[in-house]
């Protein structure tokens, strides 16, 4: 079984590359928003016209960003949602509310710092993980339903 999973979320770190290098060799497909800040930021008006407005310029590009990611969200099997600590990500949250309404799994990827902060989209999300490892453990379990070698589990 090919899983879909859409890596959702905060651009400014390699945790996508992390978690797609430790899941080489399982059947999944993986799936992401434009991780290109200034790509993302600027399609619109690269596309549909220039803007002297830069709410409107801001405007274009949520649009046509959204066009990707709700169909990424749409086809996935499972959203990954990355929360990172430098950086507010308002788009992840609504990513993680549109998987939920769409009854996706949701995997939330955030640091216990924000714990409170999260408390609504953890109560949505079928896991909430901290590294990327983690992720890719959970990926490798419901796929093969192999547990990692150092788990807890294994130590009983």
């Amino acid at each position: 079984m090919t899983l879909n999973v859409y890596l959702s979320g905060e651009i400014h770190t390699d945790w996508r590359e992390q978690i797609v290098a430790g899941a080489r060799g399982l059947d999944v497909a993986f799936h992401a928003p434009v991780t290109d800040h200034e790509a993302s930021d600027d399609c619109g008006v690269a596309i549909l016209g220039a803007e002297a407005d830069k709410f409107w310029h801001d405007h274009k590009g949520a649009k046509l960003n959204a066009i990707r990611t709700r169909k990424g969200i749409e086809e996935a099997d499972v959203v990954v949602v990355r929360f990172g600590e430098k950086y507010r990500q308002w788009n992840a949250a609504f990513d993680a509310g549109y998987a939920a309404a769409l009854g996706k799994s949701i995997i939330v990827l955030s640091q216990p710092d924000h714990q409170h902060a999260l408390k609504e989209v953890h109560a949505a999300a079928l896991a909430v993980a901290e590294e990327p490892r983690q992720v890719v453990e959970i990926l490798r379990y419901v796929l093969t339903g192999a547990l990692p070698r150092t788990s807890a589990a294994a130590a009983e």
